[in-house]
């Protein structure tokens, strides 16, 4: 029930005009993987290649981000569902502007909501701004915040911060998120999560 009803939203967002960014998208872009998965994972928006694709984390950040994911254990189509704040391209790849998060907003509740994830992945900044407030993403990344219904919300880097950052030594970015992934496959396992942080 869960694929048809985000099947249905998918088909009714290609026509929204809900924001400006209906008129310089080429595609929307909805989501991936598993809509009956434990993780879901919410980033910014998409870019050229997601916009051109209709799919979003293909380009260069989502290369790399499937490459932490297969380390990590996580299969982007069985085990996770990826989605963004926004369902459209700002232009030149920008941040999000409030109006236009506002305008996506009960779009992504709705994914939320019908999908249910135990674990929600805040993928970057701006995901990390639309859930938690008064946190940066270098502090928050790899806490768990406490969610509604059971969900929790686990920060990480965006695989973008990563591509400027290439040491693989520890501590380093990329150490971090191979650790955080990890320990969100962990996780997803399990039946009782503890929880040491407040949304």
């Amino acid at each position: 029930m869960s694929k048809e009803a985000l099947n249905e939203l998918k088909e009714k967002l290609k026509g929204c005009k809900g924001c400006p960014l209906c008129s310089t998208r080429t595609n929307l872009v909805f989501s991936d993987g598993n809509p009956e998965a434990n993780i879901m994972l919410i980033g910014e928006a998409p870019g050229a290649d997601e916009d051109r694709l209709g799919v979003p984390f293909v380009g260069r950040a989502g290369k790399l981000l499937d490459e932490f994911f297969k380390k990590a254990g996580i299969d982007r189509q069985k085990d996770i569902y990826i989605c963004n704040t926004l369902k459209c391209r700002p232009p030149n790849n920008r941040k999000p502007e409030p109006d236009e998060k506002k305008a996506c907003a009960p779009y992504l509740k709705f994914q939320i909501d019908t999908i249910k994830p135990k674990i929600i992945i805040l993928c970057g900044a701006t995901a990390l701004e639309s859930f938690i407030k008064g946190h940066t993403i270098t502090k928050a990344r790899g806490k768990i915040f406490k969610g509604s219904k059971g969900t929790v919300f686990i920060p990480i880097f965006h695989p973008s911060y990563l591509l400027r950052n290439h040491s693989l030594e520890e501590g380093s970015p990329r150490d971090l998120m191979l650790k955080d992934l990890k320990m969100i496959k962990q996780l997803s396992a399990q039946d009782v999560i503890l929880h040491n942080s407040e949304a």
